[in-house]
């Protein structure tokens, strides 16, 4: 077996280029919500996340930064350019409008009734996935606008993962789901 190289510079703008070329501007069936996600810092790993997941649609509601508002930039390196995005600060707006794009809602939340997120299969999709605030989570009322919950099991002693981690776990295995390969 050979031992592992790092790609160059060329080689991975290559595999770049064969990708644009391959996808497009085509993206995948997944869209992601986040809901009064107070750092900026989160948000902006958050967009990197989503530009890598080649999401539809990355969601702002609530007081979460935009990139016009926050400090962003600092962890997005740049995705807040590449991946689409709007502000609704009301999140019953936001969840209306994907759901108008036939989407289902599904909270990522410690909730009762939550499902597996190792559970998602291609007809849950399209999908819009709901991250809530790093200490509170989604609130109650916004939770039951949801058409279920996926639960990330925890094995150690705290309840919850950083959001911006937890939203990595959820796409890909979103991704997964759909059957896409790399």
């Amino acid at each position: 077996m050979d031992r592992p190289r790092r790609l160059s510079f060329d080689e991975i703008a290559a595999a770049r280029a064969a990708t644009e070329q391959q996808y497009g501007s085509r993206r995948h069936p997944i869209g992601v919500m986040l809901w009064n996600v107070r750092s900026a810092y989160n948000v902006g790993s958050i967009f990197r996340t989503c530009d890598a997941a080649r999401v539809e649609l990355l969601l702002l509601s609530g007081y979460t930064p935009n990139p016009q508002t926050g400090k962003i930039h600092k962890t997005s390196l740049g995705a807040e350019e590449t991946v689409p995005w709007i502000h609704l600060p009301d999140p019953f707006e936001a969840i209306a409008y994907q759901r108008q794009r036939e989407h289902r809602i599904i909270a990522v939340e410690l909730a009762e009734n939550a499902r597996s997120y190792a559970t998602l299969q291609r007809g849950d999709f399209p999908a819009t996935f709901v991250f809530g605030n790093e200490l509170i989570g989604i609130r109650d009322d916004i939770l039951e606008q949801c058409d279920e919950a996926l639960v990330i099991p925890m094995f150690g002693k705290k309840h919850s993962l950083n959001v911006a981690v937890s939203v990595g776990i959820v796409l890909y295995r979103a991704i997964e789901a759909l059957g896409i390969t790399g």
